[in-house]
């Protein structure tokens, strides 16, 4: 009897434990007199009966059933085991633990911006965390219909609307799409936010997430890298014909001698390239003369400041009191009291 009693009894447990696994359903056909429950670290027990939460365990430990569990369960408190029947139940194991997942987008999201009528195509990656949040509502979502929910069917979900909150929040908090992650914080806490309540609908928490990396379009991101490089030596003009020099050289390597429309191409860049510098030596050539010009205007004005400013000489005049010569024209007076030249008196 003991042999055929041992046969009769079952053990409730999750022997196959996964990290990636959220839940797993136990629902062997009944669970007889004598079967024992084993919760393992990091899982809790939920015995349903009829589809109806009867009872949540979360201390981990070895129970027999019939004593240590069913007193507590609600509806099935007085349930007796009999020789042959047990009990039809279902024992649902949840994994307790934080999930990390890492998203990346499947598309490009295309922040707008006036500069091109199709936004700006970026792409980002990170990681994100959840947990379950409620038993009941996973229960009524997903476990009545599942045996077990993985963390890449969560992965999916979330994927599902990433796009739509990355542009969302983006937009809302990235004042500059060239600096996104200087707001990543902003944005991330926003985006945690909203999946939290797209996760509840099925009784997962969102308790994370974060931005890793964004990136942009290879020629965007050499622009950039350009733009960059040159703001370190602060010459713009030098960037345009850096920028001129490196399409003339990409045009004539990629269409070689026997392309005509690339050798046009090329000096017509050419041509280009030399108007404008000869423009800008011009433009320097006549700023120089015009800070010449006034450099001049402003030493002769100093010049003739400091003239009118000295004192005059004084005609010299003998003792009697006769100049020698007339203050007014300088011709000699030879000792007259009037000029012979021009008549002025020369004494009072």
């Amino acid at each position: 009897m003991g042999l055929f009693k041992n046969q009769l009894a079952n053990v409730v447990e999750w022997e196959e434990y996964r990290d990636d696994v959220i839940f797993y359903k136990w629902n062997n056909s009944e669970i007889k007199k004598g079967s024992r429950l084993i919760i393992r670290p990091g899982q809790d027990a939920i015995f349903l009966y009829n589809g109806v939460t009867e009872g949540v365990f979360e201390k981990e430990g070895n129970y027999d059933i019939e004593s240590d569990i069913m007193p507590f369960l609600s509806t099935l408190k007085g349930f007796k085991f009999g020789f042959n029947s047990g009990i039809r139940a279902e024992v649902i194991f949840i994994n307790t633990k934080e999930f990390t997942m890492k998203w990346g987008t499947k598309q490009a999201v295309n922040l707008p911006t006036p500069a091109l009528p199709g936004g700006m195509p970026i792409r980002a990656n990170g990681t994100f965390q959840f947990k379950v949040g409620s038993y009941q509502m996973l229960i009524d979502k997903v476990a009545g219909i599942k045996k077990q929910y993985t963390t890449e069917e969560v992965r999916e979900r979330v994927l599902s609307v990433l796009n739509q909150l990355l542009l969302r929040w983006i937009v809302r908090e990235g004042k500059d799409m060239f600096n996104i992650q200087a707001n990543a914080v902003e944005i991330s806490e926003g985006i945690k936010g909203e999946l939290n309540t797209e996760l509840e609908k099925i009784g997962l928490a969102a308790t994370g997430f974060q931005i890793d990396s964004v990136s942009y379009p290879e020629e965007v991101q050499e622009m950039v890298t350009k733009v960059a490089g040159q703001s370190m030596v602060g010459d713009m003009g030098r960037y345009q014909q850096m920028a001129m020099i490196d399409a003339m050289t990409n045009t004539s390597n990629n269409g070689g001698g026997n392309n005509m429309a690339a050798d046009m191409a090329s000096m017509q860049m050419g041509m280009m390239m030399g108007q404008q510098m000869v423009n800008q030596m011009q433009n320097a050539m006549q700023g120089q003369n015009n800070q010449n010009i006034a450099q001049g205007q402003v030493q002769n004005t100093a010049s003739n400041v400091q003239l009118q400013s000295q004192p005059q000489p004084q005609a010299e005049q003998p003792a009697g009191g006769v100049p020698n010569f007339c203050p007014n024209c300088g011709q000699k007076t030879e000792g007259s009291k009037f000029c012979p030249n021009c008549g002025q008196k020369l004494v009072p």
